[in-house]
């Protein structure tokens, strides 16, 4: 890059040109973070149609999310080394090839590569679409930049549940795939005319290959071992242990490349900031606690209580506004110098109230017992997540800042994959360990038992069946409820789980180091 280069003045977009490049890129923001929950609604009905457990279902999800954290990442040195323009194409190109693919998968595992794939470009979306629809702007106003892609993220993971439920439905689960398929193709033509790279930008020179290699291997078989360690019995299976050695070795490894050198594919020396550590930890509980929550609520409203995909997503709506109405407030909060710490703590007593609620369920629960358990839920990810990440990037060289936003996305994306595994893994230990001690208390010397069963097989017989067709018809009408008790207490302990692990925070945003007096500005997230 020329000195003239470097000095020549920067031309921003104006009229159409600009709105039908910042609509462009928002869509595309929109459509990528629609992808990350429009499938939570559906879970049931896609695993019926593949075959596939609760269990291994869940990779459907964490597929995605894998391939967004080891994306995110390497989206900045990505955009500059084949140009924003033909990244950000290339991006849109896969991700709307990989949702159709999607649609048409019938086996659990293709529908699993395909969403690993798809997670791939849609990672460069998100992270692309921040830098155009920013650079779109002249930096006095950058705050109405910033206002437009927050509404992006807003909106996509509150519609995504309810337009998922709604399709799945009204329709089929296949096209909560491929809606996305005319918007990609629309989105492909106007980003290839529209988007320009970005100004200043240098193509590296060398690509960090050992680094991503690393990277991939690390994180994806740390992912298996936590999804597939229930079923093989942990430690007891020589797969799994292989795979946790190669995950540990595989991180490393990308450690010590990442430090050697001095063109890595992800900066991980800005971790020696203080407050840096600090925030990916933060993010790390703030990804579990977000994706966690959003993944098992609806599995337990509809499996436990019997709610619908679209009642699922249309409950979720209020509470997601909650997040969008409070998200400016804690902006002018941090903005008129209140101690970002206070705010995240307030955030914590939210989130941590919301998950206890949820906690004490029962089979006469509904919507009137969610509503202020969501509303809770919606302020207290709003107190927190803006404040995480302002404070975590305070004090860095502000051209390390996008890398350092970039990581703490990667590592709350990586918190949320976690949280979704280790549901799934302590959920199958408490349905089993729950149903062992339930049904000990149902045997022929319980009187409640015994009345029951009596009261049932006095229904059937007198709907004229046989004796013994009421009495195997009472047995089985025992063993439904036994399970529906079951599953409601499980999911209540994993409520529980989760709301130890917000309490985790408390002593962390304690330890975060900050400056009285100063000011804080809310970071994009």
């Amino acid at each position: 890059m020329d000195t003239a280069a470097l000095k020549a003045p920067v031309v921003y977009p104006v009229g159409a040109e600009k709105w039908i490049l910042i609509l462009t890129a928002i869509s595309c923001a929109i459509l990528e973070l629609l992808d990350t929950t429009i499938v939570n609604v559906s879970l049931r009905e896609i695993s019926g149609s593949v075959g596939a457990t609760t269990t291994e279902i869940a990779w459907v999800v964490t597929a995605y999310a894998i391939s967004n954290v080891i994306i995110i990442p390497l989206t900045s040195m990505l955009s500059d080394y084949f140009g924003r323009r033909n990244y950000f194409t290339g991006s849109v190109i896969i991700f709307t090839l990989a949702s159709l693919m999607c649609g048409l998968s019938t086996s659990l595992w293709t529908i699993v590569f395909w969403r690993f794939v798809q997670g791939l470009g849609g990672g460069g979306l998100l992270s692309t679409a921040q830098s155009i629809i920013v650079g779109a702007f002249p930096p006095e106003k950058i705050s109405v930049a910033n206002a437009i892609f927050g509404m992006g993220l807003i909106l996509g993971p509150t519609f995504g549940p309810t337009i998922g439920g709604y399709i799945t439905d009204n329709f089929s689960w296949h096209w909560i795939f491929f809606v996305n398929i005319p918007i990609g193709i629309v989105a492909t033509i106007l980003s290839y005319t529209y988007v320009k790279d970005r100004p200043g930008a240098t193509k590296p020179k060398k690509i960090d290959w050992w680094g991503i290699i690393f990277l991939v291997v690390s994180i994806g078989s740390l992912q298996y071992v936590l999804e597939e360690g229930t079923a093989d019995d942990w430690f007891e299976s020589h797969e799994i242990t292989a795979l946790s050695i190669i995950a540990v070795l595989g991180l490393i490894a990308f450690i010590i490349r990442e430090l050697s050198i001095d063109y890595p594919a992800v900066n991980i020396r800005l971790y020696g900031h203080y407050n840096m550590a600090m925030g990916a930890i933060m993010n790390f509980l703030l990804g579990l606690m977000l994706f966690g929550t959003v993944f098992i609520f609806p599995l337990f409203v509809q499996i436990s209580l019997g709610w619908t995909a679209t009642q699922t997503g249309v409950f979720m709506i209020p509470g997601a506004l909650c997040s969008a109405f409070a998200m400016p407030l804690v902006a002018k909060l941090l903005g008129k110098g209140v101690n970002p710490k206070g705010v995240i703590m307030f955030g914590i007593a939210m989130t941590f109230s919301f998950v206890m609620m949820l906690a004490f369920s029962s089979p006469d629960s509904s919507e009137r017992n969610f509503y202020l358990p969501f509303i809770l839920r919606g302020f207290g990810m709003a107190f927190m997540m803006s404040p995480i990440l302002s404070l975590a990037v305070s004090g860095l060289n502000p051209k390390d800042i996008p890398q350092a936003i970039g990581l703490a996305n990667m590592i709350r994306q990586l918190g949320g994959s976690v949280g979704i595994a280790l549901i799934n893994v302590y959920l199958s230990r408490a349905n089993a360990v729950t149903r062992g001690n339930m049904i000990g208390h149902i045997n022929q010397y319980s009187v409640q038992t015994s009345e029951r069963i009596q009261l049932l097989i006095q229904n059937f017989l007198s709907k004229g069946y046989s004796s013994t067709e009421a009495e195997a018809m009472a047995n089985r009408t025992m063993d439904g409820l036994l399970t529906k008790q079951q599953m409601i207490v499980s999911y209540n302990h994993g409520f529980f789980m989760i709301a130890s692990l917000i309490l985790i925070c408390v002593p962390v945003v304690l330890l975060i180091r900050y400056k009285k007096g100063g000011k804080v500005v809310a970071a994009d997230h």
